[in-house]
């Protein structure tokens, strides 16, 4: 029997900043719909990929919830089979907290982006209108555009002459970018959170240039009627001159100090890490590239931009410390720890207890290389089939069943022929949208999910149950036919929510219900009253 977490029980733990992992496991859209301002989304279709990267320490607090779907018992259930000891349920389950009159919020990473928002309105960061930024590139005026995204939403879309700074980027390459301080610097991203962020970390930096965020970022531009470019490659060099890296330092350092971010060593990672009643995540902030390269063992790979952008995803466990490490890369000494320092002092201020690690540089052969990969349970061993081997299966006609648990999008995209589609979480039901068979088939992009999910139909039914080799993956590199389509689909399509503000084709009705939801998020917070933020004054 689990035990229940009442409303208040949650708020209270929040409002003392005692460590607490609030999680809806439901689907990400219906999450983005409406949950608490610190609820974190971890699925219970992709509980077991997920769950110990982002909750690394088994005894921690965890109070789950659905909207009475049933998932959250399951979840409860699942996250004590992977060890977790202080499971509880939410009593009332999301209508609960709606019923004791907790706030609820839409969209998603939404401390962060309710954090932007309070810093525009405590600072009245800089910013012009699409128009605007317009009218200067027309009259090709002394500006530069940074784009404070992830590289490949830049390439998606972005402003003409725009050049890809990710946010944690900014301040150690904007002097660099813009040597000129007669030079004007705009700042953009999708939306308003990363714009402002990067702006105001560019104000804060003693940036001697005129800064200004594009209000409302290619979702201002796009309403405003104006042409976004597409595929563009334009990165800053690699090289940062080491005067420009020094000040860069200076800055970071003082702002990171001004906001309480604590500097440790080694040993005192080491105890924090030992510790049993209290979680200590560790990030590397650099971009994938330089932590692929090499990187300190135990770091995990969260780019500082992305991660002030993305902590509910990143430190779901809210009352936990953050220690961040910027080794610098190829970057001199001058220039090491400006990333770390600059995200530092953001965290702080959204009230998370962070520290910079300070000591030597990792020697290359003590640097473990490769992309980021999050710590799995030991993987179930099902039968497993190879792709030349399905194909012949289902080119016999024998009654065997494909069944897809990839994301929908990925399926979507390109898929097994005759493969059907769904979440992992209810399988059951989508059982009864599929014909009969004597052999059902799993996979995803790799069959690391369908390992886990063949347990699942196994237990609801007495036919034979396999895993591909490889999954789609394999099969594709295999050279067999592929199909698009959102056909044989027995779910919907609510793994992922369609953000207003990526792609091309969002309407114009979405982009400005999003717009307007954020100018409503300081209002929010107000009445939430959990958050903890405290924004710098100049």
């Amino acid at each position: 029997m689990t035990l229940n977490a009442t409303p208040a029980d949650v708020r209270a733990a929040l409002l003392a900043r005692r460590e607490i992992a609030l999680l809806d496991v439901r689907e990400e859209d219906p999450y983005a719909q409406a949950h608490p301002l610190w609820a974190a989304n971890l699925p219970l279709s992709k509980l077991e990929l997920e769950a110990y990267g982002r909750i690394p320490r088994r005894d921690t607090a965890i109070v789950v919830y659905d909207d009475g779907e049933g998932f959250a018992q399951r979840a409860a259930d699942r996250l004590r089979s992977l060890g977790y000891t202080d499971v509880r349920l939410l009593a009332g389950g999301l209508a609960g907290w709606r019923e004791a009159g907790g706030e609820l919020f839409r969209d998603v990473n939404v401390p962060s982006k309710s954090f932007g928002e309070l810093v525009e309105a405590e600072r009245h960061t800089p910013s012009l209108v699409a128009e605007e930024v317009k009218a200067l590139l027309d009259a090709q005026a002394d500006v530069v555009v940074l784009d404070a995204r992830r590289f490949d939403e830049y390439q998606t879309m972005s402003i003409p002459t725009a050049t890809s700074v990710p946010g944690a980027e900014l301040v150690l390459r904007a002097r660099a970018l813009a040597p000129d301080p007669a030079t004007r610097v705009i700042v953009n991203c999708a939306g308003r959170t990363r714009s402002i962020i990067g702006t105001q970390s560019l104000v804060n930096a003693g940036l001697p240039n005129p800064v200004a965020a594009l209000r409302n970022g290619t979702i201002g531009w796009k309403l405003a009627g104006l042409q976004l470019d597409h595929g563009q490659q334009r990165r800053p060099p690699a090289e940062v001159p080491a005067e420009v890296q020094a000040e860069a330092r200076r800055a970071a350092a003082g702002l990171a100090q001004r906001a309480g971010v604590l500097r440790i060593g080694q040993p005192q990672l080491d105890a924090w890490q030992a510790e049993s009643t209290r979680t200590t995540y560790a990030f590397d902030v650099r971009t994938p590239e330089e932590y692929a390269a090499g990187h300190r063992p135990g770091f995990r790979n969260a780019p500082g931009g992305q991660l002030v952008q993305e902590t509910d995803h990143h430190a779901p466990v809210r009352g936990a410390r953050i220690v961040l490490v910027d080794d610098g890369g190829d970057l001199a000494e001058a220039g090491r720890g400006v990333r770390a320092a600059m995200t530092a002092s953001w965290l702080a201020q959204m009230g998370w207890e962070v520290a910079l690690l300070e000591g030597e540089a990792v020697l290359l052969e003590a640097r473990v290389t490769g992309p980021d990969v999050p710590p799995l349970p030991p993987l179930p061993a099902p039968r497993t089939v190879a792709p030349a081997t399905l194909a012949d299966w289902l080119a016999s006609g024998d009654g065997t069943v494909v069944i897809d648990v990839t994301t929908s999008a990925n399926h979507v995209k390109r898929h097994i022929p005759g493969a059907w589609w769904t979440t992992r979480a209810v399988l059951a039901e989508a059982l009864q949208r599929m014909p009969p068979a004597r052999r059902y088939v799993l996979t995803c992009g790799s069959s690391l999910l369908a390992r886990f999910a063949a347990e699942d139909l196994q237990a609801l039914t007495d036919a034979e149950v396999w895993v591909l080799e490889g999954g789609n993956a394999a099969w594709v590199a295999a050279g067999l036919p592929t199909e698009p389509g959102e056909q044989r689909l027995a779910a919907p399509r609510i793994d992922r929510y369609r953000r207003p503000y990526e792609g091309t084709d969002a309407p114009a009705s979405a982009m400005q219900a999003y717009l307007d939801w954020e100018f409503g998020l300081v209002e929010q917070l107000g009445r939430d009253g959990t958050h903890h933020f405290r924004v710098l004054e100049a």
